[in-house]
C-alpha cells in the first residue's frame, strides 16, 4: 500500500503522460513535458510530503506580525509599490495581479483588478497569506524564492491542481549586498497570459534592485556608466559606489557585466579597473554631465556621477566648511522610501527644467508636489497653477497663451497676457492634463518645440516656463481612444512619476501629524488614534485625510486627539454614507430638475471630482455638470 508521498508521486506521473517511472526514479527531466526547474520543484514538493489531492488550507499571519513585516521592509516594499503601478498599467487587463512578497514568501502587497480579486479570495492571494513551496507547492513566488531567480509557472505546472488557472511569473529582487529581499510576481488566469510580462517583472525588479541601490550608497560617489550614450539613463547602465577615496563599495549587476574579469569587487580601488584618473574623473563631473571612462583594458565607456554636488574638488585639498543655508524647499512629507525617491528626482528635474508629469488618485498631492518642484527649482517667478478641466473648452487656448483687445467678442479691454506669460520665469502647474481637449494639444505640442506663446490676435513672445503636469485618468486609455495625443505625452513626460495612494504609503503617521500641524497647531493625535486612521482605505487620501483631521480638531478644540474621538468620528462617517445612499419618501416629489440635479452631482462624485470625466459617462456637456454644482452651492 502507497504512503502519501507514494500517492501523490503516482498522481504526479499521471499528470505527466504516464512518465511516472521517471519522476519515481528521478533520473532527469520529463523535458518533453516541462521545463526543469518546474519538474525539480515538483520533486521538491514531493519530499516534502505535500499530496497534490489534498492541499493544505491557505496559511496567514496575523494582522499584527503583518503590519510588522511591512515596516521592516519598508525601504524595498515602498519601491516595489511604486513599480507595481507602472507594471499594473502595463499589463492590465482582464483578471490580472501585481504582488510583492517578502524574501520568505510573505504576500505584503497586492494590486490587481476586481475580478481577479474576487475569483482569488478563495485561494488565499491576499497581504498576509504564505506563499512558499512548503505552503502552495509549485507557485511563482515560492520556486522564485527557492530558486533565487525568475521563473513562470503555468496552468498544470502547479504542484497543486487548484492553481490550474493561473499563470504566475516572479522574479526575486536583491539587496546591494547580493541577499534575497522581495519576490515581485505578476499573476493572471490562463486565458489572459501575456507572452511579455514575463520580461516586463524581470524589468520592474532589476529597477527596483537599482533603486535600492542608490538608497544604500546615497552617500557616496555613485557612477553610472554605459559603453552606449543612448543606454547611460536606462536599466544596463552599470552603477558603482565608490567612496572620496576611490574605494569600490559596490557594483551592481549590469556594472558587473560590463567589467567582466576586471577586478571590481568591494575593497578594490577605481585604479584596479579604469585608466582614468579618480580625481580628475570626479572634478570633471562637477562641470559635465557627461564624460568618458576607460576602463583596464581599454574598453571606452560614457558615464556620468548622479551625485557629485555633494562632494568637494577632489584635486583641492578639502577643507571643512559650514554648511549652506538650506534651500527654501516646499515642505512634502517624504518619509516613505518612494516619495523620497520620487522627491529627489523631481527636485533633480527641475533644477534642469525638465517637464514633469505626476500621476496618482485624486487627493494624493500632486499639486504639493508641484510646488515643492517651483520651490526646489529656486526659480524667481511664480507659481500658477491651471485646473484644465474648469476651463471651458472655448476659452482654454486665451486663458493659456492671452490674447489681445478685440481679438473675439467678449475680449477684456486691453486683452490677457495669458497664463503661460503670467508664469514667465517661474511654474506652470496643469492639473487635469488629460481633460485638455485635443485642439488645444496640438497648440500646446507646438510650444513645447519653441516655448513661444502665440497670444489669439497678438505678437508672439519667448517665454521661460518650467511645466509640471498631473492627471489622474489613463493616459494610455485616452490615447488609444484618440483622445490624447501620444507626441504630446512624450514631451510632458520627460520625468514622470506616480505617486501611490495615502492606503499604500509607510509614512502614514508622519502625513496625519503634518496634516493636523497645518489645521490645528496645537492639536496632537495619540499613537492609538494614528492606528485606527491607518486603518481607513482613504478612497480620497491625503485629501480625505484633512477633512475628517479638521473635524476632529473642532471637536477636540485643540486638545490630544485620542483613539476614541477616531472611533466616533469614523462611525459618524459610516453612519452618514448609509443614510446618504438610503431612498427617502421626500426624494419621490422632487421635481424633474432636482433628480436631474442629483443624478449629476453623483456622477460628479463617483468620478472622483472630475467634470469632463462625469459629463464623458453621463453625456451631457461639461456646462450642465458646472450648473449643477453652482446651484449646489
Amino acid at each position: 500500500m502507497l504512503d502519501q508521498g507514494g500517492q501523490s508521486m503516482l498522481l504526479a506521473g499521471r499528470r505527466l503522460d504516464n512518465i511516472g517511472l521517471a519522476l519515481e526514479q528521478r533520473g532527469g527531466s520529463p523535458a518533453g513535458y516541462m521545463p526543469v526547474d518546474i519538474y525539480d520543484s515538483w520533486m521538491r514538493c514531493i519530499a516534502l510530503g505535500l499530496d497534490m489531492r489534498r492541499p493544505p488550507p491557505p496559511e496567514f499571519v496575523s494582522p499584527a506580525t503583518l503590519r510588522q513585516e511591512q515596516q521592516r521592509c519598508s525601504l524595498v516594499r515602498g519601491l516595489a509599490l511604486a513599480e507595481m503601478h507602472t507594471l499594473h498599467q502595463q499589463i492590465s487587463g482582464s483578471n490580472f495581479m501585481v504582488a510583492f512578497a517578502s524574501a520568505e514568501g510573505l504576500l505584503l502587497d497586492i494590486i490587481g483588478d476586481r475580478s481577479f480579486r474576487d475569483a482569488s479570495d478563495a485561494a488565499g492571494i491576499r497581504p498576509g497569506a504564505l506563499w512558499t513551496e512548503r505552503h502552495c507547492g509549485t507557485n511563482g513566488l515560492g520556486t522564485a524564492a527557492h530558486l533565487k531567480r525568475p521563473v513562470a509557472v503555468h496552468g498544470d505546472q502547479h504542484f497543486f491542481p487548484r492553481y490550474n488557472n493561473l499563470t504566475c511569473v516572479a522574479a526575486p529582487i536583491f539587496a546591494p549586498d547580493g541577499e534575497l529581499t522581495g519576490i515581485l510576481d505578476a499573476s493572471s488566469d490562463c486565458l489572459s497570459r501575456q507572452t511579455h510580462t514575463q520580461a516586463l517583472v524581470g524589468m520592474a525588479a532589476t529597477q527596483i534592485e537599482n533603486g535600492l541601490f542608490r538608497e544604500y550608497h546615497r552617500g557616496n560617489i555613485l557612477i553610472a556608466f554605459h559603453n552606449r550614450g543612448e543606454y547611460l539613463h536606462t536599466l544596463s547602465a552599470g552603477l558603482l559606489a565608490v567612496d572620496e577615496d576611490g574605494r569600490i563599495l559596490s557594483a551592481n549587476r549590469a556594472a558587473r557585466v560590463l567589467l567582466h574579469g576586471l577586478p571590481a569587487a568591494a575593497g578594490r580601488h577605481f585604479a584596479d579597473v579604469f585608466r582614468t584618473d579618480f580625481n580628475r574623473f570626479v572634478d570633471e563631473g562637477r562641470r559635465s554631465e557627461r564624460q568618458s571612462l576607460e576602463d583596464d583594458v581599454g574598453s571606452q565607456f560614457v558615464a556620468t556621477i548622479e551625485n557629485t554636488r555633494q562632494f568637494p574638488m577632489m584635486s583641492q585639498p578639502i577643507v571643512k566648511a559650514p554648511p549652506p543655508p538650506a534651500p527654501a524647499v516646499a515642505e512634502f512629507v517624504s518619509a516613505d522610501p518612494a516619495i523620497a525617491a520620487i522627491v529627489r528626482q523631481v527636485e533633480n528635474a527641475a533644477a534642469r527644467k525638465m517637464p514633469i508629469l505626476v500621476r496618482g488618485e485624486t487627493g494624493t498631492g500632486k499639486e504639493q508636489l508641484a510646488r515643492h518642484a517651483h520651490a526646489a527649482s529656486r526659480r524667481s517667478g511664480s507659481f500658477v497653477p491651471v485646473n484644465c478641466a474648469a476651463l471651458p473648452d472655448s476659452l482654454i487656448e486665451a486663458e493659456l497663451f492671452g490674447y489681445a483687445e478685440g481679438s473675439f467678442t467678449g475680449a477684456r479691454k486691453g486683452g490677457a497676457s495669458g497664463l503661460f506669460k503670467e508664469a514667465d520665469g517661474g511654474t506652470l502647474f496643469l492639473d487635469e492634463i488629460g481633460d485638455m481637449p485635443v485642439s488645444l494639444q496640438a497648440v500646446l505640442l507646438r510650444f513645447l518645440d519653441d516655448w513661444t506663446v502665440r497670444p489669439v490676435g497678438g505678437a508672439k513672445r519667448k517665454v521661460d516656463v518650467q511645466l509640471v503636469s498631473a492627471t489622474n485618468a489613463d493616459l494610455d486609455e485616452s490615447i488609444a481612444k484618440g483622445r490624447f495625443r501620444a507626441d504630446l505625452l512624450f514631451r510632458l513626460n520627460t520625468l514622470e512619476v506616480t505617486l501611490p495612494p495615502l492606503r499604500e504609503r509607510s509614512d502614514f503617521a508622519d502625513i496625519a501629524r503634518h496634516v493636523l500641524a497645518r489645521v490645528d497647531p496645537s492639536a496632537r493625535l495619540t499613537p492609538g488614534a494614528i492606528e485606527r486612521l491607518a486603518e481607513l482605505e482613504w478612497a480620497g487620501n491625503i485629501r480625505q485625510l484633512r477633512n475628517v483631521l479638521s473635524r476632529l480638531s473642532l471637536a477636540e478644540q485643540g486638545g490630544l486627539i485620542g483613539e476614541a474621538a477616531v472611533k466616533a468620528a469614523i462611525g459618524d462617517l459610516t453612519a452618514k454614507r448609509l443614510s446618504a445612499s438610503a431612498p427617502s419618501s421626500g426624494g419621490l416629489k422632487r421635481g424633474l430638475r432636482d433628480l436631474q440635479r442629483a443624478q449629476l452631482l453623483s456622477a460628479y462624485a463617483e468620478a472622483g471630482n472630475n467634470v469632463s470625466k462625469a459629463a464623458r459617462k453621463l453625456g451631457v456637456s461639461r456646462n450642465m455638470i458646472y450648473r449643477a454644482l453652482r446651484e449646489q452651492d
